[in-house]
């Protein structure tokens, strides 16, 4: 960590950002400043207002957002806020991507899926330096590479909807420091990645705050905080409640929120056990699957390879009545292909996927839509998977339409299903997009849960949360299995989220087989 400059490169004072729907204030005056060389990190739950800080210092805020402050400076300028709107937008332009950039949150949202990556990387150095494609080719290999992804070269001709979400965020990271901006905000920029790529972002996001450039770290990962962060900011309720270095905050925390925030982890909480209030309660039991009962979702020596890529080689799993097995590896390591094979969406090169005894290859049109209704999926990006526009409640009926149930019926199961996974019932009048990523999840969850399923597969369901709004899902999760005995398949590339939630845990080793790993008994 490095001494704090005197080179102010980002700062905003009395921060107030609304929107006409609310009645309070999403950021209310809010100040800060980020020194060249330093990394300021911005924590809080999801809604809190750490996002809209971010971007306004960019003049990125939705454009319902209506924004005031007494005094902005971003990359040695006051920024063209006075100017005409065209002006403005032509000074923005030219500040963005070069002298400042934004790592944005929304990998698979923020990437255009019909564009290549090679392209996406090195927009910069052509619109701000006019280089050409033969020239940027070497300067868009680097940048990859040093945003950790492997196989850099092979994956220029490739588009984003070919990447898993951790390569889809590591792209971002380095189509936002190719061009060397003074200034990056960087918005959850180890949300989908591992923690051997997650350290890996974190050394780069350090090493060009040490060669002079400032972060703004926006971030639900208390360990990047300690690992990299000189200053930390705790936001609640569009407001700053406390600030200092991450010892200071994160060893001696004034403010009764910030011990809830540390207190939320899952790190060491024994499965069974309730992360929000624990005082060593466990979650209902849940009956044990036998040995000898009948998988309801069965993987036999399944292999898939994308062109001379294997992703997958003889893998198999089982999953029985009322447990959760855990399924962890490396973003890219064929996690989220596995899932589309157990759902029928891909079709593998060798071995067999099974529900309840039923092998998805050999079942009939009519058979598939009934070994549809017997699992759902909980996906990693639930937004991008809403209808755009959609209301939570157009949502929910339309899943329950597709589960088969009465036009009269839909709208109070519908509210029956926000209220089993806490959603507020206001929230479902707002689309999807108007929703803060925990209650976009609670969505997910609610939509899966429509069809009644045996089965709930998850594809990283708490990365994108912070650390409270992480531990209600999970919460709600074995609350959920509690009840209705659901089984899981849990996917994620966070360990001590696996440890916490699974009876067994599989690990995707390299090369595409599954490997046992030790897992956690209930308690």
């Amino acid at each position: 960590m490095t001494a704090r400059s005197t080179e102010i490169l980002a700062a905003i004072t009395d921060l107030t950002v609304r929107f006409p729907s609310q009645d309070r204030a999403s950021v209310d005056c809010v100040s800060l400043e980020v020194g060249s060389g330093e990394v300021v990190a911005l924590v809080g739950e999801s809604g809190s207002g750490k996002t809209l800080t971010g971007r306004a210092l960019l003049d990125l805020l939705p454009p319902l957002a209506r924004a005031s402050w007494s005094a902005r400076r971003i990359a040695g300028t006051t920024g063209p806020a006075t100017a005409a709107p065209e002006r403005a937008a032509n000074a923005w332009a030219r500040i963005r991507g070069s002298a400042a950039a934004l790592v944005p949150q929304d990998a698979l949202g923020a990437l255009d899926p019909l564009r290549r990556i090679e392209y996406e990387t090195g927009d910069a150095l052509r619109l701000h330096r006019g280089s050409g494609r033969a020239e940027r080719r070497g300067p868009v290999i680097d940048a990859l590479v040093s945003a950790g992804i492997p196989d850099a070269e092979e994956r220029l001709p490739q588009r984003s909807d070919e990447l898993s979400g951790g390569l889809r965020q590591r792209v971002l990271l380095a189509s936002a420091t190719i061009a060397d901006p003074r200034f990056i905000v960087a918005d959850e920029p180890t949300t989908a990645l591992d923690a051997a790529y997650r350290d890996r972002v974190l050394t780069a996001l350090r090493a060009r705050a040490d060669a002079g450039a400032g972060v703004l770290l926006v971030t639900h990962d208390l360990g990047s905080v300690r690992a990299v962060a000189d200053r930390v900011l705790v936001m609640r309720d569009g407001r700053v409640i406390e600030s200092g270095t991450p010892e200071e905050v994160l060893g001696s925390p004034r403010h009764a929120f910030t011990r809830e925030l540390l207190d939320a982890s899952p790190e060491r909480a024994p499965r069974g056990t309730r992360l929000l209030g624990r005082n060593g309660d466990a979650s209902s039991e849940i009956r044990a699957a036998g040995p000898d009962e009948t998988p309801i979702l069965e993987l036999a020596e399944v292999s898939v390879a994308f062109g001379r890529r294997t992703v997958l080689h003889r893998a198999s799993l089982a999953v029985r009545d009322g447990e959760t097995v855990g399924l962890v590896g490396p973003s890219g390591s064929g996690k989220t292909t596995l899932l589309r094979v157990a759902l029928g969406l891909l079709r593998p090169d060798t071995g067999a996927a099974r529900v309840d005894g039923a092998s998805w290859a050999a079942a009939r049109p009519r058979e598939r839509r009934a070994l549809h209704q017997r699992l759902a999926l909980v996906p990693q990006d639930p937004l991008a998977s809403f209808p755009r526009g959609a209301s939570g409640l157009a949502i929910l009926r339309d899943a329950l339409r597709a589960a088969g149930v009465e036009r009269g019926l839909r709208r109070g199961r519908a509210l029956g299903l926000a209220d089993e996974v806490g959603l507020p019932a206001s929230a479902l009048a707002r689309p999807a997009a108007d929703l803060s990523g925990g209650q976009r999840q609670r969505l997910a969850i609610a939509r899966a849960l429509a069809r009644s399923p045996r089965i709930l597969l998850l594809d990283e369901p708490v990365s994108a949360l912070d650390l409270t709004v992480q531990a209600r899902v999970l919460d709600l999760l074995d609350d959920v299995q509690a009840e209705r005995g659901t089984a899981m398949l849990f996917v994620s590339h966070d360990r001590a989220v696996i440890d916490h939630m699974s009876d067994r845990i599989l690990h995707v080793e390299p090369g595409g087989s599954l490997g046992g790993a030790a897992g956690s008994a209930r308690r």
